[in-house]
């Protein structure tokens, strides 16, 4: 075969974007400069110090003392699909709470791996009540309880306090998916009594989209370790994993598995330690602040958002589009004219609303300031309709 005709393609030269959708969101400057140090091998000590530094470093971000809290070489897809391979068992009955486009994928990924799912459904943009969640808790007494802290595809903040001791107390498993809120909202694992939690590196965290951390409690370690069957997703089996990032026996040799990514482990390394030197408490108040400076604009501006002030997210706000706007062509608008991401609404909430995230780097009063008034030209031509 001839090797003639070989393909001329020029260097990769990507615009510069200000990432304000539903993520992944812009990196701090020194996370890109951690992905150019010197590679070493999957197996190396060094490599594995990145670990422990990383195993540490999430411990305090959540607020546990999980001993098995990694990251997931994946999306957060991959760390959210972790959780459910290794805790379901075929015919274990979930209680999944759906107030949205992810909590109600959820459903789909638990029954795959044969889940008896109960669903409980809330309109677009709400949120369950404590009494609710208790109630259907102990109604159908199910062995695994799920339900999105953060709802990405409608900016709801889901309240979680409570809803673990619920769990043990009629033994069930509590799994929490807070891709969204890790890093840009109060959240503490342990004291929340939650088992086992997911999230994605490339939104609050300010990582890049290819790591993903989970924290599995004793609890959900053992009914995983009682399993009748091998978890069916090798890859992603968490007893596998274990052996290879945080052995049980500090003394016993890591297990190959997989080969990590290993200059994302150093990105997320960095993104972590950047978290870390700011502080959670400080964190959390600035994500809450920039994102009141954003709904006071907005305000302004005639524009409404979808939630109640009361349970809005601060990292992501659903806003509605206004009758007679054209929103897919304003996502364009501040794509092609400002170089300005945001986000289109996801199932019910399609073609309704936008999606606007500050996360990370990107909570900033630039990022609003920059936002709303590249917002507002493109809106002049619609000024009627506001």
């Amino acid at each position: 075969e001839s090797m003639e005709g070989k393909p001329k393609i020029s260097e990769l030269n990507p615009p510069q974007r200000l990432l304000l959708g539903p993520g992944p969101s812009n990196c701090h400057p020194k996370v890109i400069a951690a992905l150019t140090l010197p590679q070493v091998g999957h197996l190396d000590p060094v490599f594995f110090d990145v670990v422990e530094d990383i195993k540490t470093m999430l411990r305090y971000v959540w607020g546990t003392k999980n001993r098995v809290t990694i990251p997931i070489s994946g999306t957060g897809h991959a760390a959210w699909e972790a959780c459910i391979a290794n805790i379901v068992e075929r015919g274990d009955t979930m209680l999944s709470f759906v107030n949205g486009f992810f909590s109600d994928r959820n459903t789909e990924i638990a029954a795959r791996y044969g889940a008896e799912v109960i669903r409980i459904d809330r309109p677009y943009g709400e949120i369950f009540t404590f009494d609710e969640i208790r109630d259907n808790i102990l109604k159908h007494k199910p062995k695994l309880v799920y339900i999105v802290h953060a709802e990405t595809s409608t900016g709801v903040l889901q309240p979680i306090e409570g809803i673990g001791q619920l769990c043990q107390d009629i033994d069930a498993i509590f799994i929490l998916d807070a891709v969204t809120s890790t890093g840009g909202v109060r959240l503490h694992l342990d004291d929340w009594k939650v088992d086992c939690c997911y999230s994605g590196g490339q939104k609050c965290l300010g990582a890049l989209p290819g790591l993903s951390p989970v924290s599995f409690s004793e609890r959900s370690l053992k009914k995983i370790r009682n399993r009748k069957t091998k978890t069916s997703n090798f890859y992603l089996d968490i007893q596998l994993l274990e052996n290879y990032l945080a052995p049980q026996d500090p003394k016993v040799p890591r297990a190959y598995h997989h080969t990590a990514p290993i200059s994302l482990f150093y990105g997320f390394r960095e993104a972590l330690r950047v978290v870390c030197e700011e502080g959670m408490e400080a964190r959390w108040e600035r994500h809450a602040r920039n994102a009141k400076l954003l709904w006071k604009g907005l305000d302004e501006m005639g524009l409404e958002c979808l939630v109640p002030e009361s349970h809005r997210l601060p990292c992501l706000t659903t806003v509605k589009i206004p009758p007679g706007i054209d929103g897919a062509q304003i996502t364009k608008d501040l794509l092609q004219r400002f170089n300005i991401e945001v986000g289109g609404g996801l199932g019910s909430l399609k073609g309704k609303v936008w999606r606007i995230g500050l996360m990370g780097f990107n909570s900033k009063p630039e990022s609003v300031a920059v936002l709303l008034g590249a917002l507002r030209e493109v809106l002049k031509t619609y000024q009627s309709k506001l």
